[in-house]
């Protein structure tokens, strides 16, 4: 039986770093962002290497869901997620077949680094959708799903995949404290725009200097102000 583990989050969020983590493990593969294509051709959004992107993926959401589900050759199957991919109207029932797990980031962190490489808005850094995807998790298991915050990953990668490990029940391995450098055959083809920093790593960093509100770009400020209710929600029942 494979378990497959999704892992929702916004962008600018170590989600790469995290994939590296599973990949290391020699019981699992991964997935990198399947469904960008399939948003992208919803939205008509011009992200970078959009072309590459659409070529390179499924642009149906049916079709990507159906490979999600299909047989893996190892026991864990790890699956990268951008919640703001998730459109309304998307169905969602395949989400039943997989281990949901919640990755979270404060939203200055995220503006900040986000900021940085493009332009933004509420709706780019997905906090809104991933509380309702939290939302629905926690309403089909009536109880509320594994939440990690990145913050608590880069302090203590260690203690925080362990616990993340135990709530999805599977092995922590300390394999995914620690991997090779460089790019990957399982990256998004739009790896050359993105990943330039996770391909230099060979762990989880340490933590940065934090990013406040204060010190945030002002145009920037009310999109942190409307995303913080949604991170200090999901914050409340993060993994200790």
């Amino acid at each position: 039986m494979t378990i497959r583990i999704a892992m929702w989050s916004g962008p600018r969020n170590i989600s790469t770093a995290m994939m590296r983590a599973f990949e290391n493990r020699p019981d699992a593969t991964v997935v990198d962002e399947p469904f960008y294509a399939a948003y992208l051709a919803a939205t008509g959004k011009d992200h970078p290497m959009r072309a590459e992107v659409l070529a390179g993926q499924p642009t149906e959401w049916a079709a990507v869901a159906e490979d999600l589900l299909a047989p893996r050759d190892r026991p864990v199957f790890y699956q990268k997620h951008m919640t703001h991919h998730m459109l309304p109207g998307v169905d969602l029932g395949w989400m039943g077949a997989c281990r949901n797990a919640f990755l979270i980031r404060a939203p200055e962190a995220v503006l900040a680094s986000y900021a940085r490489r493009d332009e933004v808005s509420l709706e780019d850094i997905g906090f809104v959708r991933q509380a309702e995807l939290f939302d629905r998790e926690a309403d089909r298991l009536g109880t509320p799903p594994p939440v990690i915050d990145a913050a608590d990953v880069l302090a203590d990668p260690k203690g925080t995949l362990a616990a993340l490990c135990a709530a999805l029940d599977v092995p922590f391995r300390e394999e995914m404290l620690a991997w090779p450098a460089g790019p990957r055959d399982t990256d998004g083809v739009w790896a050359p725009a993105w990943y330039a920093a996770v391909e230099r790593s060979t762990g989880f960093g340490a933590p940065g200097a934090a990013v406040t509100f204060d010190n945030l770009d002002d145009a920037l400020k009310p999109i942190a102000e409307a995303a913080r209710p949604h991170y200090e929600r999901l914050a409340g029942f993060r993994l200790a």
